[in-house]
């Protein structure tokens, strides 16, 4: 039988859970915890946590990552991550104040918090992974269970295991195509769209091919990085849209490429949590001390999913469209050949210079 879900389905389920607030049980040799988005965790699932865990002389913790860590100035005993204890008092506010750096500036003396040691901590690590890749604050509640197994059968969770769940987590998601239909454009009348879904129930990704481009040659190239703000409404903060629109202008005058539109919001981290990091840049951090304060890296999209489709579509030679050598050393790292780097110097309005200019200094964009 085939029925039993996939441990990509498995984790699927667990991202959709933990949005919605529910709990999941995260099992390793020997250890289990019950896992819950802090972000979206209820005070009735708070109570019922601490309720499980009463009799066993066991309580909640809070996992966040080291960045978020070094904020708090609290100790990150486990390499990336940190487990700070829940105090017996502290209520959802407190977890939500802890996680979210919103009100840091409001509330600056936050703490002190004691940092657990000991156990496991590829089990948080897992859990704080699973609320990134489902676009939420990367932190979560956690509380060690007895019988992991047991305790997902009785209430109905999803029980991930999480030394095939770390290698799975890592890997880049295999992508197929699904649809695609011509689509005249304002760049190019010869365009084309292609869908890309991924196994792993993660949002599909779009190419947008432009006349016929001759795969035995270096085809004009751009990954292009979904930006709601930029695209769609004009932002001025950011050089996105008119970077968007340019690139496809340069592959319509030409007569040939494609443009792989990666769903991929906010530097991989989602369109909320880059909102997030809009207001803590409006109280004056810059995208990278935002990204950090929230608990993030200073980009988490994997753009090995650029590559991935790129080779479905028959392309292993490129003349990239970019001004950010992590693509094209990604681009090679994945076995493709860029001939060449084709600048993409637009979009500078007097909003969006510091953050330009934190792009180059910090992620050494080339502008």
């Amino acid at each position: 039988m085939t029925l039993r879900p996939t441990l990509a389905e498995t984790l699927s389920r667990a991202r959709a859970d933990m949005r919605m607030g529910l709990p999941v049980v995260l099992t390793g040799p020997g250890e289990a915890i019950l896992a819950a988005a802090a972000e979206t965790l209820s005070a009735e699932r708070l109570a019922d946590l601490r309720a499980l865990g009463q009799p066993f002389g066991e309580a909640p913790a809070l996992a966040v990552t080291a960045w978020r860590a070094e904020t708090l100035k609290a100790r990150a005993y486990d390499g990336d991550i940190a487990r700070l204890a829940v105090p017996a008092e502290a209520d959802l506010a407190w977890i939500r104040a802890t996680a979210d750096p919103s009100g840091d500036l409001m509330t600056p003396m936050k703490g002190p918090f004691r940092s657990l040691r000991g156990g496991d901590p590829s089990l948080s690590a897992t859990a704080i992974q699973l609320a990134k890749t489902a676009h939420l604050l990367p932190a979560a509640v956690t509380l060690p269970v007895a019988d992991g197994a047991a305790l997902a059968e009785a209430e109905g969770l999803t029980l991930v295991p999480v030394t095939a769940a770390c290698h799975a987590l890592l890997a880049a998601p295999e992508l197929h195509p699904v649809a695609a239909a011509r689509l005249p454009m304002q760049a190019a009348s010869a365009g084309r769209v292609h869908i890309f879904r991924p196994e792993d129930g993660g949002e599909e990704h779009y190419a947008i091919e432009i006349g016929r481009p001759d795969r035995s040659k270096p085809v004009l190239t751009r990954l292009h990085s979904a930006c709601f703000t930029g695209d769609v409404l004009g932002s001025l903060k950011c050089d996105c849209g008119p970077q968007l629109r340019a690139a496809l202008g340069q592959m319509g005058a030409e007569g040939a490429g494609i443009l792989l539109y990666l769903n991929q919001e906010g530097r991989g981290i989602g369109l909320a949590n880059k909102m997030r990091a809009y207001s803590l840049q409006d109280q004056g951090f810059d995208t990278v001390e935002a990204n950090h304060r929230l608990g993030f890296e200073d980009d988490e999209r994997d753009f090995r999913i650029g590559a991935g489709i790129l080779r479905k579509m028959g392309v292993s030679k490129l003349r990239l469209l970019t001004n950010n050598p992590a693509k094209l050393r990604m681009m090679q790292a994945m076995g493709l050949e860029v001939a060449e780097r084709v600048p993409l110097k637009v979009g500078r309005t007097p909003e969006n210079a510091a953050y330009l200019a934190t792009k180059a200094a910090k992620s050494g964009h080339l502008l």
